[in-house]
């Protein structure tokens, strides 16, 4: 799956609102942008046939709110790019990330080190 800016600005601001209809977006998005209230209308729309936004009709609008949260979503990114690099059993992603992480700091590797420790949890229980 590959994301444009625009799609990429709209999820954002979705996370961040929880759920809006398209006149909202545009107001806060697409007027920075110079784009039009019909361009937003068409990226909300190809969002939700990606199936990252729900939506429901209230009234002649649709109310648009985010149906994967912004981890689940970098993770298939990162699945999706690597899937066709990386073979079975090898680690190039592992030595693609440890090499990426050269630039992050002691908190951040210690935020790291405590999700690796909780997926490792959620793997053993899962066993």
């Amino acid at each position: 799956m590959q994301l444009g800016d625009l799609e990429k600005l709209v999820l954002q601001f979705l996370w961040s609102e929880k759920e809006a209809d398209a006149k909202h977006v545009h107001t806060a998005v697409g007027i920075v942008r110079g784009n039009s209230l019909n361009t937003i209308q068409s990226t909300l729309d190809r969002l939700f046939k990606k199936g990252l936004l729900s939506r429901t009709k209230q009234g002649h609008a649709h109310l648009y709110c985010a149906k994967v949260d912004r981890e689940s979503l970098i993770a298939t990114l990162i699945t999706d790019v690597t899937a066709d690099f990386i073979e079975d059993g090898e680690h190039s992603l592992i030595a693609a990330f440890a090499s990426s992480s050269a630039n992050l700091d002691d908190a951040q590797f210690e935020t790291l080190e405590k999700l690796i420790e909780q997926q490792r949890q959620l793997r053993s229980r899962q066993s």
